[in-house]
């Protein structure tokens, strides 16, 4: 088993452990936009270590928030390779333009995006997942704490 492959079972590990044991995070969501599953979560980056974190080019800072997305097609539960943009905007309107870099691991794809915020800062988050000509756009709104 390769460096790669460790780092990126580690991340799912982690997310998994994050939804399921961390009272301070976000638990994974879902939405079902046409013919897909768009599981989300928005966690802040200080949960990853500085290894996981270095591998995938993300800093961490207590102001600093990872978008985590994974499309699922609903009828065979395969993840999904497709083109996913967002942005998320605060409550007075100010823009952030979200980058999302894609993981793949053997079945498991998922797309992350850092997001910097202050704390309490709220966020409306308009994501669209697209393949081929199929669009959707993932909206949802969460409010961003600093952890001390």
């Amino acid at each position: 088993m390769n460096m790669t492959n460790v780092k990126i079972k580690w991340l799912a590990f982690f997310t998994l452990a994050l939804t399921t044991l961390c009272n301070t995070a976000i638990a994974e969501q879902k939405q079902a936009l046409g013919n897909w599953d768009v599981h989300y979560m928005v966690v802040n980056t200080p949960f990853l270590t500085p290894e996981v974190a270095a591998s995938y080019g993300i800093v961490r800072s207590k102001f600093n928030a990872l978008v985590n997305i994974s499309v699922l097609d609903n009828t065979t539960g395969k993840a999904q390779r497709l083109d996913v943009t967002g942005v998320a905007k605060n409550l007075i309107g100010n823009s952030r333009a979200l980058s999302f870099k894609k993981v793949e691991e053997g079945d498991a794809i998922y797309y992350l995006a850092v997001l910097p915020f202050r704390d309490q800062e709220t966020f409306r988050f308009e994501i669209d997942v697209q393949k081929g000509k199929d669009k959707q756009t993932l909206k949802f709104q969460q409010k961003m704490y600093v952890d001390n």
